[in-house]
């Protein structure tokens, strides 16, 4: 008996700053993931994201061919292309007139190449990425007050902590890893944690201190924390005298809020303010965590400076369970600042605007016209292109068509500009569709690189699959094109160990200490040392132990060697209310889905969770606009329109509404929220405003609703609103429409496959209540169900969808299927709750009322549910507290 080969790989996710460690096993080809025990970013957890990473690989849906205006190309002839339009753009009109659009989703090496291409041999610096939409303030408020971009703290610090203020952070869903070693630290010896942020999200839930603040009032509430610091003796004199410099002009600033201010702007009660500022001021070990609801303002960098001040004022950063902490959303966010990625920014954390910079940067390259100013940034650069004087464009794995705000103007610019080439792993996305050149990629699992997490740390992606077809690493076809253009010496890589060795030898190329990001430890590592690398947190010196925490006893990297204190005076406060678009826009994650779903949304048990755009709106909010629960809605602002489903909670504070970003025109009819945004941006960071645009909402005048599963998704979706996600085989779709049908049966027929004739179409129509349902079967298979009514659906999603996995073997299954509920004793999972264990509602229901279960703790021991990644634990919480538990005899 022949045995099937098996071979473990150690490699990263790839998805949030995190950057967990992971093992796959490759059996055949049968691939499963777990997470890697050793790994110190994780120790062998996963969230509900990375535990199924093995369902999103594969080839269906890949670029697998280069194309040329749609048709298939071989790779000299794209090639030859692309380098010839942009030198002949260069040419024409300067290298200013050409740029790249990259992204956190690049490796390090693959980053390093493009960034040294545009900026080093093109002459441009318009270059900028992704990431400037979520951590450019922080990069900035970092360089303003250290010199330079350093996350000083570590993930141990959250674990060594006595108190966590979480900023602007739904940690238990975007960081759901952090998250639970946060909550063992709490659990071990009693961590306090705050959260700040105008959302009661799952992270608040679980917090001894929730403080709802009014949207865009960080600044003043920091404000009034210094203030109160410097007030009541939280001064680490000793610190701030040896190490800091310009706290007489913060003070002044934040002495003109003061609580009164800070109470007025953020709308909290004085007493809660007043008990977080004691807290604050009373515990020694303080770690702040803040990401994108800090980052992502008009006055972002201030947040994140007001932040850093009190950190600076009391001497909390550098020492163990101390320090502010920017946690980062992509997996290669900090990877790519190290390499230069922003388009304000040289390689290896040196300054554009530093003359001797560029000369060393220049020597090291051999460049002879190396970039010698900043470029566009992100939607600078877009706008440009719109302006036209962006004559050729690159676009390396991302979607800005969803992600970038005023995302309608970003999709015209790209229909507009002469030439645009998208490098990516899948064939359809809504950028995709404006390219003139495609150039397949890889994915993960054939990358073979390097990434930097959150806190520093260096770690491998290996592969473990060959990029199927013709697609190859984004540093291969950066190189190739390179070349091309007449750059070939410099370029002349062909493993990414060499790129990595160079990376590594420049950050320690004339720095002397000068610079604190320093890998001169790694510039040696040959191909068999790299591959062996293990996790390795920076700088890494020769000689010296690597990583730890920086800035406790000094060492800043300004000229003075001084950290800065940074004024800010919390700006006025915008209008509470503006009679056309009343209501502020807030846009984020949900916990299962990432960035715009190309990964995420190939994953059955991912999209069970949350299958459509929805908008979350307070209850008083959705009864003046006329609004009821699980109705559509539409939210409109003065750029565009989505459609999304209301879910009315308060959660969401008055005036605000919530939407999510995963959405695009690939998987529902109206719901890239990013079209909705306005592009106003942080004038230090150029990071834009994704959390402040103003809307409206109103009722979608749905004349019906419907709900399908289908074998099969139809090229055409006969419905003026829908979403789609996949399910176990095949996809689940909601629909709704604004004018009934003129023949019901004629318009499930094109739905269902195969436009099944009228004998072999099980219906159901009961013309008392105007509901419909329609199935269709192949044998014991079903190949479609459809159920239509005047109000949302009220079937079980999670039973329908489940019938298209099992058989349908006699008139009961059937009549079960078109009743749209389970029958014959057959238990209902219910909706989704946990997606590491598929555990449903009604699985956690039915567990409390058997009284197997009493708690969140006895469900998981019961049923898993929540001891993976934790992220649903506030969900399973709401279900216990809905649990009416017989009184203890």
């Amino acid at each position: 008996m022949n045995m099937i080969p098996q071979r473990t790989v150690r490699t990263t996710c790839p998805y949030c700053g995190v950057g967990c460690g992971v093992l796959v096993e490759v059996t055949g080809d049968i691939v499963s993931v777990r997470g890697d025990p050793d790994h110190p970013a994780n120790f062998g957890r996963l969230c509900s994201k990375g535990s199924a990473l093995a369902e999103t690989i594969g080839p269906e849906g890949r670029l697998l061919a280069p194309e040329i205006g749609g048709r298939p190309a071989s790779w000299d002839e794209a090639l030859d292309l692309v380098a010839a339009r942009f030198g002949a753009a260069i040419a024409e009109h300067g290298p200013d007139a050409v740029a790249f659009y990259v992204s956190g989703q690049l490796l390090t090496e693959d980053y390093y190449v493009a960034n040294k291409l545009m900026k080093g041999f093109i002459g441009s610096a318009n270059i900028d990425t992704n990431s400037r939409l979520c951590m450019a303030s922080a990069v900035a408020g970092q360089r303003r007050a250290f010199g330079a971009d350093i996350v000083p703290a570590t993930y141990r610090d959250l674990e060594e902590a006595d108190l966590v203020v979480l900023v602007g952070s739904n940690l238990a869903w975007c960081h759901p890893v952090l998250f639970q070693r946060l909550m063992a630290a709490r659990e071990a010896h009693g961590t306090r944690i705050v959260v700040v942020d105008p959302r009661r999200t799952a992270t608040a839930e679980g917090a001894d201190l929730h403080l709802p603040l009014a949207p865009g009032s960080d600044v003043a509430l920091f404000s009034g924390l210094l203030d109160h610091l410097f007030s009541f003796g939280a001064l680490d004199d000793a610190f701030v005298s040896a190490h800091t410099s310009g706290l007489d002009g913060a003070l002044r600033a934040a002495q003109a809020t003061g609580l009164r201010g800070a109470a007025a702007a953020t709308g909290l009660d004085p007493s809660a303010l007043l008990a977080f500022y004691e807290l604050f001021a009373a515990t020694e070990k303080v770690v702040t965590v803040f990401s994108q609801g800090v980052n992502q303002a008009e006055d972002g960098t201030d947040r994140v400076n007001a932040i850093l001040n009190c950190h600076l004022l009391s001497g909390r950063i550098g020492r163990p369970g101390a320090g502010p902490f920017s946690v980062t959303g992509q997996p290669n966010a900090m990877g790519g600042r190290e390499v230069g990625g922003l388009a304000n920014q040289l390689a290896a954390h040196m300054e554009i605007e530093d003359p001797a910079a560029r000369a060393r940067l220049a020597r090291f390259w051999g460049a002879e016209r190396l970039a010698e100013r900043p470029g566009l940034k992100a939607v600078d650069l877009f706008r440009a292109v719109a302006g036209g004087d962006i004559k050729a464009l690159w676009i390396m794995a991302t979607n800005p068509v969803d992600s970038m705000p005023d995302a309608d103007l970003v999709r015209r610019a790209l229909e507009a500009c002469p030439f645009v080439v998208v490098s990516d792993v899948v064939r359809d996305s809504d950028t995709v569709a404006a390219a003139d050149v495609l150039l397949p990629a890889a994915a993960w699992g054939e990358k073979d690189g390097t990434v930097t997490n959150s806190e520093r740390r260096i770690s491998r992606q290996r592969p473990f699959a060959r990029p199927p077809g013709a697609a190859r690493p984004d540093w291969w076809i950066v190189s190739q094109v390179a070349e091309r253009m007449g750059f070939g010496s410099a370029f002349a890589y062909s493993h990414p160990a060499e790129i990595f060795a160079e990376h590594a030898a420049l950050s320690a190329f004339e720095n002397g200490g000068t610079r604190i990001f320093d890998l001169g430890g790694l510039a040696g590592l040959d191909r068999t040392a790299y591959d062996a690398l293990a996790p390795v947190q920076w700088p890494v010196r020769p000689g010296e132990p690597a990583g730890g925490r920086l800035f406790g006893a000094g060492g800043f990297q300004t000229p003075d060697g001084r950290a800065r204190f940074v004024a800010t005076p919390p700006r006025p406060a915008p209008a509470r209310r503006e009679p056309r678009f009343p209501l502020v826009l807030n846009t984020g994650r949900v916990r299962d889905h990432w960035h715009t779903m190309t990964r995420t949304g190939r994953s059955p048990r991912l999209s069970a969770h949350i299958a459509e755009p929805f908008v979350e709106i307070h209850p008083d909010d959705a009864a003046e606009a006329g609004i009821a629960a699980a109705r559509l809605v539409t939210v409109e602002s003065a750029r565009a329109r989505i459609v999304a489903r209301a879910f009315l909670t308060p959660a969401q504070q008055p005036g605000s509404v919530f939407v999510p970003m995963h959405w695009t025109d690939q998987n529902a009819s109206a719901g890239r929220v990013d079209a909705l945004v306005r592009g106003d941006t942080d004038p230090v960071s150029g990071q834009p405003a994704l959390k402040a645009s103003r809307v409206r909402i109103a009722p979608f005048p749905a004349a019906w609703y419907g709900f399908a599963v289908l074998r099969d998704r139809p090229e055409r979706i006969p419905a003026d609103y829908w979403a789609a996600a996949r399910t176990k085989g095949g996809w689940r779709i909601e629909l709704a429409g604004l004018a009934p049908p003129a023949d019901w049966a004629d318009w499930a027929r094109l739905l269902l496959p195969g436009a099944p004739a009228e004998e072999s179409l099980l219906a159901f129509h009961d013309s008392g209540s105007g509901r419909r349902r329609f199935a269709a079967f192949e044998g014991e298979r079903l190949l479609a169900s459809v159920h239509v009514a005047p109000e949302p659906v009220a079937v079980s999603r999670s039973f329908a969808a489940a019938a298209l996995d099992r058989p349908c073997r006699d008139g009961a299954d059937r009549l079960a299927i078109l009743a749209g509920r389970a029958g014959g004793g057959r238990d209902d999972p219910g909706a989704l709750v946990c997606a590491c264990f598929g555990v449903g509602a009604n699985d956690i229901a039915r567990c409390l009322r058997s009284g197997a279960a009493r708690d969140v703790e006895t469900v998981g021991a019961r049923l898993r549910a929540g001891t993976n990644c934790g992220s649903c634990r506030s969900e399973i919480q709401r279900i216990v507290d809905g649990h009416a538990f017989a009184p203890a005899l």
